[in-house]
Order: structure tokens, then C-alpha cells, then sequence
């Protein structure tokens, strides 16, 4: 190719990404350091790391793909382990003839090359690929076997050896002995392992009549898979989970609670297990806690302009309340996790009280309510008050005491970050008064009311785009009034459709870009007046990419009530959540519906799953 003897910086500047003058201090600053153009393209952070891998393929004559994209098949798949893939980073992903082709993170790691040669017969074709797509190809792909490896451990029937567990599982002495056995721990194993490749928050695995039924909270909805497992091999399964959790196998009149840690791939994830008597057996749920040290920001949740500014404004007082409202499963945990991974420093003393302890945040003293030992909400937040905090994160406001006491913390020079269940920002008030705390004293103490719920991101790779019926278009027009503005409708006219983005890029970056690209227009400053012209809607029509659900990922859609002079006046006094709901709209406040709308439009949701959750 005529671009092998090219530099990388050379190839950057040719496609514009580098002016004449970058060009020229890199190659001037590699004269006199010694360092090599890639090394300086990383440390500047010139262009993006997906622009640098490219020109370097480029450089070395290879070609580049991204192998997250790729429908591969599983007998391509199979002629490369899992374990090879990860440890060498790559992955095969198509076959011709006598001919492999392999994304790579390295290319040129010759000694990888010859070995997979020699093992698999075939000439292999390296291709470049960044890292991080390499991952979650071998994730994705190395997943997708899960439900034929279950058939294969458990077998077909229920003649074989679960069976044989079901009817020795009569005495307690034998049960260590019968979970041992190698195809109960194989499909322990593989429950596990689905669960964490698929992205799931909870595995339910359920004793019917006939049948043990396995389901997964996937994006907050629960679907079944596994489906095929027989009735006889269910107590071998609970029991064995009871063994990993470190709890009694042989009680099963009474609910059990208990945890353990799994690795898979690299990533640590927290079990939590919680088991119950059913009439038909034991029903057992896991809830999965994944540490995996992210840095999440406040904006990848979902919070936007004068929403964010204001909760992030709220977060930088030295005292105070936020509350965070919302049903169970809003993500109401997260939020408060993100916003203290923003302000901890060495500078303040964090500690938070929770039940359970879900995300670990590193630099923060977590404490984990134990009533029976005790240590309640308001028990532990009376202690929390000599131990000198400046912060202090409550889990959950449930009683007047847990109430009471946070407000008085926040009085005597505290901020308190606590998460309430109202289903508006407005409605938190008069809950807390129905809690007998004083009026006055709220008025003085709240600073910022966030209410949040998750919705599904309809799917980028199968996205479509249709007119709005006309009942939707008005029931749009209405909620979002002055809303509805010149650049809101720009964007709905510009979402990117998966096969119009451009060959370069997959259909995720290219939402991705487009995503931050909203996030920075202030779409939530009114006009003058309503825009108008024929609005589109979005939906997915499914593919193997979101398990044909046409969804995949959640974002947030939020309501921040900023406590302004006015607002405060008002709950000092006798205020209904109607009213201070009309005064924060007027004082700029985008409801839970209206950045749902918004975000419909912006083709990131679908306008169902806002009507879905919005309302609860």
C-alpha cells in the first residue's frame, strides 16, 4: 500500500485531523525528546483514540474494523477459545476458505499469530482494532452459547443425573457431596456467568409445577431464558447456591439472606442472594453488584442543563438536604453514589448509611443498617452525628425519627444526601410533613428535590424512525409548550438510522456522539413561542444485538426542584404539591414528562417507555 512508508502524524494530517502547525511541533518535540509520534499523539490528546488507531493501521498497512459490530458465527467462534481471546486480546470474527481474519489490539504480536496458525490449520488475516471493542466482542459473542451449554450440562432429559441428585438429596450429610457434582456446579456457573455477560441486575430462578424457570432483569424488564431446565434438578441447584453463599442447606421452611463474589473476565461482582419457600420448592433471587470502577458522571445518567447546574450547585453547599425520589429500581442509589464520588475528597469526612451497601465508593465510610443488631436508620444516624461528618449519605428517609434527625443535621452545618419515595419532586414535601417534620424547618433546610426514573434506550443498531400520529403529536405539543423549540425539532430531523451513519462508524458511537452533542445545546430554555412542523418518533424492531427487545441500555429521565426564596416561603407555610409544582414550571423546572418527551424526540427513547414509567 502507498501509505506504509507514511508516519501516523502524516496520515492525521492528510485526513485534517492535524492543522500544519501540529504537524510541525510533534515532529519537532519527537526530534528533541526521543519519544515516538504515537507516545506525543496520547500525551496532547491531539485527536481521538479511535482517529490514532486508525491512522496507525493505516501506517502499518493493515486494516481496521471493530469487531463489537460483527454478527459472528459460532463456528467461527470455536476456533478460538474464550481464555485465548482474552489473553491475547482478539478475536476471530470471519472465515474464507483456508484464510482467518482476527481483530487484534496488536497485530503485530507474531508469536500469538503462529501459535493460533498452528492450532487452527488456517492462514490467519490480522486486523487492528481498539482494545476496549475487542472486550465487548468477547463478551457479547462468547455469551451467546450459554443456552446450548446448559442443554449439554444438564442433559437433554430428566433420566440422567439430575435425577439421581433429586432422589440423594435426602439427607443433609450427602447434600455437600451431591452439589459437588460437576454438572450442577457447570450450570451454577453458566446462570452466573449469562447473567453478567447480558448486563442483568437480578437472576430469578423459579421452582413451577413441571419445571425450574430462570429469569433475568435485562434494562429493568425481566425475561425468561434457560427455560428448558427440568423440575429435578432444582434443589441441587438451590443447595448448591446455599454452599457458594455460606448458608444452611438443610432449612427450608424459613427465608435465607447471604452473599458472595464471583470473578468473570476480569470483573468483580457482588452476589446478593435471598431465598424463600414456595409451594412448589424454594425460590431463590440474585441480585448482582458489579465493581467495576468506572467513573460515572452526572450527565451519562441522563441530567442536563439547568437541571444539572442546579443539582451540581446544590452538591458545592456546605449544608443542607437533597433528596432523591422515585419508586424502587429508578436508580436512585446510583445517583446519590455519583454525586458523592463528585464531591469526597480528602478534604471532608464522608459516611453513609445504607441498606444494603450497593455500590462501594472508594474514600467514603459506608455502614450497612443492622436492625437486629441494633443499628437502625436513626440509631446509626444519631452516632454518624459524633463522628464528625461533613457529609452524611441516608439510604432511605422511612420514619419522622430518620426525618427528624436529618433535618437537624442539616441545620447544625451538614449537607445530607438522602433518597425518599415520592413519585414527584413537588410531592417530597408533604411527605416529609406527613413525617411530622415542622414546616419552617424544611423551608430552611432543603436545598435541592431530584425525581428521577429509568427508561429503556431503544437499540442503535435497529432504530427506525416514524411519523408521530397525530394524538401523539398533540399530547407532545401540549406537555412541552414553549418547550417544543427550533432546535428540538432540528434535532429530531437529524437522529442518527442505523445505514445512513457512514461506514466509519458503528451505530453506537455514532448515538454516542450524537447524545453528547444534545446534551450540550440548552434544549431546556423555552422559546418564544412553540415551534411547529411534523414531529418523528422512534422504536427498535429487534435484532440479536438487544436480544430482539429493540432496547438496549437505560438513561434517566429527571425533574430537579430548585428550593429558590419564593419556593421556601411557600413550604414554610400550608402548600399542596400542585402548587409548588406550578411554581418551580414557572421558575423554569422541566417535569419528569417533558424530558421524557424530550428525550423521545431525540430519538434516545421510545415514547412509550415514557408514558410506561412516568407516570408511576
Amino acid at each position: 500500500m502507498q501509505t506504509q512508508n507514511k508516519g501516523i502524524a502524516d496520515i492525521l494530517f492528510e485526513q485534517k485531523k492535524l492543522n500544519e502547525d501540529q504537524l510541525s511541533a510533534i515532529k519537532i518535540e519527537s526530534a528533541n525528546t526521543g519519544k515516538n509520534i504515537e507516545e506525543i499523539l496520547k500525551e496532547r490528546e491531539l485527536v481521538s483514540n479511535l482517529d490514532l488507531q486508525k491512522a496507525k493501521a493505516e501506517s502499518l498497512g493493515i486494516e481496521f474494523t471493530d469487531p463489537s459490530s460483527a454478527a459472528i458465527t459460532p463456528d467461527v467462534l470455536d476456533l478460538i477459545s474464550e481464555d485465548v481471546a482474552k489473553k491475547n486480546l482478539l478475536i476471530p470474527f470471519k472465515k474464507e476458505a483456508n484464510q482467518l481474519f482476527i481483530a487484534m489490539a496488536d497485530p503485530l504480536d507474531l508469536p500469538a499469530i503462529e501459535t493460533i496458525e498452528r492450532k487452527t490449520g488456517l492462514r490467519i488475516k490480522p486486523f487492528m482494532s481498539q482494545p476496549e471493542k475487542i472486550q465487548k466482542a468477547i463478551r457479547d459473542q462468547y455469551g451467546r452459547s450459554i443456552g446450548r451449554d446448559v442443554s449439554e450440562a444438564l442433559g437433554a432429559d430428566e433420566e440422567g443425573t439430575t435425577t439421581k441428585l433429586e432422589e440423594n438429596l435426602k439427607d443433609v450429610e450427602e447434600a455437600d457431596r451431591i452439589v459437588q457434582d460437576s454438572s450442577v456446579a457447570r450450570v451454577v456457573s453458566i446462570i452466573l456467568e449469562y447473567a453478567a455477560k447480558v448486563g442483568a441486575s437480578d437472576i430469578h430462578i423459579e421452582p413451577l409445577e413441571n419445571r425450574t424457570r430462570v429469569r433475568y432483569r435485562i434494562d429493568g424488564i425481566l425475561q425468561e431464558k434457560l427455560s428448558k431446565l427440568p423440575k429435578s434438578s432444582h434443589d441441587s441447584i438451590v443447595a448448591r447456591i446455599k454452599i457458594l453463599a455460606d448458608l444452611k442447606i438443610d432449612e427450608r421452611r424459613k427465608p435465607q439472606d447471604g452473599r458472595f463474589k464471583i470473578e468473570i473476565g476480569g470483573d468483580r461482582i457482588d452476589l446478593r442472594i435471598s431465598i424463600i419457600p414456595t409451594v412448589n420448592s424454594e425460590k431463590v433471587v440474585i441480585r448482582l453488584l458489579r465493581d467495576t470502577g468506572d467513573v460515572i458522571k452526572l450527565k451519562d445518567l441522563g441530567l442536563r442543563g439547568t437541571a444539572l447546574k442546579n443539582f451540581e450547585r446544590s452538591l458545592l453547599r456546605p449544608n443542607g438536604i437533597i433528596l432523591v425520589t422515585g419508586p424502587t429500581g429508578s436508580g436512585k442509589t446510583v445517583t446519590l453514589a455519583t454525586s458523592l464520588r463528585k464531591i469526597n475528597s480528602v478534604r471532608v469526612n464522608t459516611m453513609t448509611l445504607e441498606d444494603p451497601v450497593e455500590i462501594r465508593i472508594p474514600g467514603v465510610n459506608q455502614v450497612q443498617v443492622n436492625p437486629t443488631a441494633g443499628l437502625t436508620f436513626a440509631n446509626g444516624l444519631r452516632s454518624f452525628l459524633r463522628q464528625d461528618p461533613d457529609i452524611i449519605m441516608v439510604g432511605e428517609i422511612r420514619d419522622g425519627e430518620t426525618a427528624g434527625l436529618a433535618v437537624q443535621a442539616a441545620l447544625t452545618g451538614h449537607l445530607v444526601l438522602a433518597t425518599l419515595h415520592t413519585n414527584s419532586a413537588a410531592g417530597a414535601i408533604p411527605r416529609l410533613v406527613d413525617m411530622k417534620v415542622e414546616n419552617f424547618l424544611l423551608s430552611s433546610t432543603i436545598n435541592t428535590v431530584l425525581a428521577q426514573r429509568l427508561v429503556r434506550k431503544i437499540c442503535p443498531y435497529c432504530k427506525e424512525k416514524y411519523d408521530a400520529p397525530e394524538s401523539a403529536q398533540k399530547s407532545i405539543e401540549e406537555t412541552l409548550g414553549n418547550l417544543l423549540s427550533k432546535n428540538l425539532i432540528e434535532i429530531n430531523n437529524t437522529v442518527p438510522i442505523p445505514g445512513k451513519t457512514g461506514a466509519t462508524k458503528n451505530e453506537e458511537e455514532s448515538m454516542h456522539e450524537f447524545e453528547i452533542k444534545v446534551s450540550e445545546m440548552s434544549l431546556d430554555q423555552p422559546d418564544e413561542k412553540p415551534a411547529s412542523g411534523k414531529l418523528s418518533l422512534f422504536r427498535g424492531r429487534g435484532c440479536d444485538k438487544c436480544n430482539s427487545t429493540g432496547y438496549k441500555g437505560r438513561i434517566g429521565i429527571f425533574e430537579v426542584l430548585d428550593v429558590t426564596d419564593k419556593i421556601s416561603t411557600m413550604i414554610a407555610g400550608e402548600v399542596t404539591t400542585l402548587e409548588l409544582t406550578k411554581e418551580a414550571v414557572a421558575n423554569g423546572m422541566v417535569t419528569l414528562m417533558q424530558d421524557g418527551f424530550m428525550k423521545a424526540l431525540e430519538g434516545i427513547t421510545s415514547l412509550e417507555e415514557v408514558l410506561r414509567v412516568a407516570d408511576e
